[in-house]
C-alpha cells in the first residue's frame, strides 16, 4: 500500500519533507519501499547517508593513545609522617590514661604520676609541631622519569624533590628561601610578600629530547606570566648548575610552571 511505502520511507530519516511525499504519491501502486527508493535516486542517497550516520553513531570510539605510566608512591618513610600527630597522639594517650589511673578509674595507679609527667609535655610539643607544620606537596612521577632520576638528575634537583615531599616545620612555605631570593620580596624591582607564589605540586617527567625534568607548579593569583619570565635566568642560576629553566602556564589561569631541565645525560654520568 501507498501508506506502507510512505511509512517505510519515513523510517529512513527522521523528518521527511513534503516534496518527497508528493514524489511517492506520483509513483503510486503497491510497490515496496525498496522499489520506490530505487526509482527515486535522492531517496537512495539519503538512505545510504542515514545508515552511514547510524553506523558511525554506534561505532565504538577509537582508543586513545596510551598515556604515561604514573609511578605510585608506596614507599614508607619517616619524612612522610607528621611528628605533630605522633606527639599529640602519644601525649594525649598518656594524659588520658594517667588521669584515669590517678582517679582509680583505670588500673595502674602507681604509674599515673609518671604518665602525667611525660604525657603533658609530649602533648604540648605535638600541638606546637602541628601548628608549625608544613605539609608535603603532591608529587607525580612518570616511570621513564624515575628511571632517569638517579643518573640524570642533579644533586640540587634531588634535594628539592626530597625537601618538598616531606613534612617541614617552621617554614612559611616550601622553597621559601629560593623564592625570597628570586622574587626579592619588598626590594626594588621585587614583589610584595603577600604576592609570593605558592608551590602546589611537583612533577617528574622526561622531555622530548630525553632529558630529566622537574616541574614546579606554583599558584600565583597576584602575578602574571611576565613576572616569572623575567626571572627565568634567576631560576636557572639558583637551581643550577647543570640545569635550564623554562617558564610556562599551568592548567588553570592562576597556575604557572617552572620546568627545571637537567643537562646531564646517561652518557655524561
Amino acid at each position: 500500500m501507498l501508506m506502507e511505502a510512505a511509512s517505510a520511507a519515513s523510517s529512513v530519516f527522521l523528518y521527511p519533507q513534503p516534496a518527497i511525499f508528493r514524489r511517492l504519491h506520483s509513483l503510486g501502486g503497491n510497490r515496496s519501499a525498496k522499489t520506490l527508493l530505487r526509482r527515486v535516486p535522492h531517496l537512495s542517497r539519503l538512505s545510504s547517508t542515514a545508515r552511514a550516520a547510524d553506523s558511525t553513531q554506534h561505532a565504538p570510539p577509537v582508543a586513545a593513545s596510551s598515556s604515561k605510566t604514573v609511578v605510585p608512591d608506596n614507599d614508607f618513610s619517616l619524612a612522610k609522617v607528621s611528628f605533630g600527630v605522633i606527639g599529640l597522639a602519644v601525649g594525649g594517650t598518656l594524659l588520658s590514661y594517667g588521669f584515669g589511673a590517678y582517679f582509680t578509674i583505670l588500673p595502674g595507679s602507681e604509674w599515673s604520676a609518671l604518665m602525667l609527667t611525660y604525657g603533658f609535655p609530649l602533648a604540648i610539643i605535638g600541638m606546637a609541631l602541628q601548628y608549625a607544620e608544613l605539609k608535603p606537596v603532591p608529587c607525580i612521577t612518570y616511570s621513564d622519569a624515575e628511571t632517569l632520576r638517579e643518573t640524570c638528575a642533579t644533586p640540587i634537583l634531588k634535594q628539592v624533590r626530597s625537601d618538598v615531599i616531606r613534612y617541614r616545620y617552621g617554614d612559611e612555605q616550601h622553597l621559601d628561601e629560593a623564592l625570597k631570593r628570586i622574587f626579592q620580596y619588598g626590594q626594588g624591582g621585587g614583589i610584595p610578600r603577600r604576592s609570593a607564589p605558592i608551590l602546589q605540586m611537583i612533577r617528574e617527567e622526561v622531555t622530548e629530547d630525553g632529558k630529566y625534568c622537574l616541574v614546579l607548579v606554583f599558584e600565583a593569583k597576584l602575578l602574571q606570566l611576565s613576572d616569572f619570565e623575567k626571572r627565568q635566568a634567576k631560576f636557572t642560576s639558583f637551581f643550577g648548575p647543570g640545569i635550564t629553566a623554562e617558564i610556562g602556564t599551568g592548567e588553570n589561569p592562576d597556575l604557572y610552571e617552572v620546568r627545571l631541565i637537567s643537562e646531564m645525560s646517561t652518557q655524561s654520568s
